[in-house]
């Protein structure tokens, strides 16, 4: 098994794909990660910071590469750890808990906002790019899709996502118009979710919900039949990258959304003229949540690769932004 690796060339390509398209439909934490004060800004400028929404810890994936990426930009990253998981949400809810958890980032002031939710992404897009404009709004489903087109020999594509993002079909579709010869099979992994969020990576247990999820798409399918590629279509996922590719073997391709996003990410910044500048120094991570603080810093610090405390985490109330959404 390896880790898809994405070339440099090949990054900058994906990020010029991304703008003409316009899916930009829009760390390293060196000081504090709680900074308490508000912008106030509502257009987009560079001194602002980059917010980043998730429904819960599985964002601070996606947080840990744009970190690595954009060392100098600060974030402020929102988890709505109250209700959580979107994958078992209606449409409707989803879009309406999207955009109460954006408003409340763009009432801090942010220059562009990253959905760092596959479910959100998938669903909620749309609405957050019209609401926001003319903040950059991205999601991590297009970055994610057009990875594991790369990455793919034969163009047969697994996807393991929540339930909505597996019946939406946002990833089949995302993944046929970057290569419509693709075979893609998607498949709803929900135990995956509550095994990262417990922090069981690893041992029997996990061996066995990859076999009881998997084997009937990896190991009895015919060879010619059997997918090379293999996409995590959620944001928890990655945690469980080692664990899928020593059951799978090293045959098979392993793709997360989280790098491509920070690429897009970077190149959305320059092309709006938001980007920091280079002689900067390092930025600042701001984290809220709308539940358990305690749970978060020590589930987050497994998604983030850094430890935390229950201190690191503002806890927040998104009730008075709500919104009706059909």
């Amino acid at each position: 098994m390896h880790f898809a690796r994405q070339e440099k060339r090949a990054e900058d390509e994906l990020a010029g794909v991304m703008l003409l398209r316009a899916q930009v439909c829009c760390a390293a934490v060196g000081k504090p990660y709680m900074e308490r004060e508000h912008t106030g800004a509502a257009a987009p400028h560079g001194d602002l910071a980059i917010g980043v929404f998730d429904s819960g810890v599985g964002g601070l994936t996606v947080l840990k590469a744009l970190l690595a990426r954009l060392p100098r930009e600060d974030f402020i990253y929102l988890g709505d750890t109250a209700r959580l998981p979107y994958g078992t949400k209606s449409p409707g809810s989803i879009r309406q808990y999207a955009l109460q958890a954006s408003r409340r980032l763009h009432d801090h002031g942010v220059k562009c906002l990253v959905v760092a939710c596959n479910t959100a992404s998938a669903i909620a897009l749309d609405v957050l790019t019209q609401e926001f404009t003319p903040v950059p709004v991205i999601g991590v489903l297009g970055p994610g899709a057009a990875a594991a087109s790369r990455a793919t020999r034969t163009g047969r594509v697994a996807v393991l996502a929540t339930e909505s993002t597996v019946r939406g079909g946002a990833y089949q579709a995302a993944i046929a118009r970057r290569r419509p010869d693709a075979i893609v099979t998607a498949r709803a992994c929900p135990l995956f979710v509550a095994l990262a969020e417990e922090g069981w990576t690893d041992g029997p247990v996990v061996d066995g919900v990859i076999h009881r999820y998997l084997d009937d798409v990896f190991v009895h399918p015919a060879q010619d039949t059997r997918p090379d590629t293999l996409l995590l279509g959620c944001t928890h996922f990655p945690v469980l990258a080692p664990a899928l590719a020593r059951v799978l073997g090293p045959d098979v391709a392993i793709v997360d959304s989280a790098a491509t996003t920070a690429v897009a990410l970077e190149a959305t910044l320059a092309a709006h003229g938001l980007a920091r500048d280079a002689g900067r120094d390092a930025g600042r991570v701001r984290l809220l949540a709308t539940d358990g603080a305690e749970r978060f810093a020590r589930v987050g610090g497994v998604f983030l690769g850094r430890s935390l405390v229950a201190g690191d985490v503002e806890i927040v109330d998104l009730a008075p932004a709500a919104a009706s959404v059909g």
